[in-house]
């Protein structure tokens, strides 16, 4: 069994990958991280996915009064949800540690939604900074690529396996992950992208914006409450452009299998721009009313898309909008 006392630093921000081989590792790893935040009166989130929800809550024979269970399929189908959801638990706590369950990656998970989990990984240790919690992320060594694996050593500072809690000497700072994660996006597939639809647009054409992705959208199996949401999205996105990417950008929208988002097929709103992104961690935080361009555009799109990806360059920025259809 680990110890888990070896993964807590009193005062500081603590963030373990648990390498777990199965079932009776992960109950015994993952259940003795939350036994002993009850016993030190810590307050808990477990949020895995479903199917490990249910045996650590089974296991643990614990009610939903002592511990938050949240199913992570749900929680971070977009991974851009995800730290903004951890970092509301721990600011409901503010006047004690908090510790919290983060399963961001798990297998299944398409290379797209990997490569946005990791920079999550890598983000946590910048968001979390400072504060008193602990977040634990558990990662199946026998059911992930070895390449997950290997990234998950560079964004986690300790490493817990096999009943050793080890400093990861490939720990790497969020800069230098996240630059990694930025690999170029591919072109649709041949024959799967419906017919890729282009407008550029300029200052004052937000509602011309608006108007040709609805439009565009009703051709799709999209639900009216969907294309509703991709609109809203795209237009948040050029309101970006517009304000903040020189005046000016260009929309891209066709239809994919789903792979990017694991199953089933879907659409994509690709946004280009001139713009830059200043602060790797907006839209992953929620903005305050106070909040001076404190990233409410991207908050909203995180929301409402499935799958969001964000590559910066020095030719400007790419948004890529995904929403699964089925």
């Amino acid at each position: 069994m680990i110890n888990q006392s070896a993964s807590r630093a009193p005062g500081a921000f603590v963030h373990p990958a648990l390498f777990y081989q199965g079932d009776v590792e992960y109950l015994e790893g993952v259940g003795g991280f939350v036994r002993a935040a009850l016993t030190a009166d810590e307050p808990v989130l477990v949020a895995v996915p479903g199917p490990r929800l249910e045996a650590l809550r089974e296991s643990l024979g614990l009610g939903s009064a002592e511990v938050t269970w949240t199913d992570m399929t749900q929680l971070g189908r977009n991974p851009g949800r995800i730290l903004a959801a951890l970092q509301d638990f721990a600011d409901r706590y503010a006047d004690r540690p908090a510790r919290i369950v983060g399963e961001p990656i798990w297998p299944g998970r398409s290379q797209a939604e990997v490569l946005e989990a990791t920079r999550h990984e890598a983000l946590i240790n910048t968001a979390f900074a400072g504060r008193q919690a602990t977040v634990l992320c558990p990662y199946d060594v026998l059911g992930l690529p070895a390449a997950v694996v290997s990234d998950a050593r560079r964004t986690h500072p300790t490493v817990l396996a096999q009943g050793k809690a080890l400093l990861s000497p490939d720990y790497a700072d969020a800069a230098s992950v996240c630059a990694d994660c930025d690999r170029p996006l591919p072109e649709p597939a041949p024959g799967s992208d419906g017919g890729a639809s282009w407008l550029a647009y300029t200052r004052g054409g937000l509602g011309e914006v608006r108007a040709y992705a609805d439009d565009w959208a009703r051709g799709t199996a999209l639900s009216a409450a969907r294309r509703g949401d991709l609109v809203l999205a795209v237009s948040e996105a050029a309101a970006n452009s517009l304000a903040h990417g020189g005046g000016r950008g260009s929309l891209r929208l066709w239809s994919t299998d789903g792979a990017e988002v694991g199953a089933g097929s879907g659409i994509v709103a690709e946004i280009r721009d001139d713009g830059r992104l200043a602060d790797p961690l907006s839209g992953r935080r929620r903005p305050t009313l106070t909040s001076a361009n404190g990233g409410r555009g991207l908050w909203m799109i995180h929301q409402l898309c499935d799958l969001v990806e964000i590559r910066a360059s020095d030719s400007g920025l790419t948004l890529r909008l995904h929403m699964a259809t089925s």
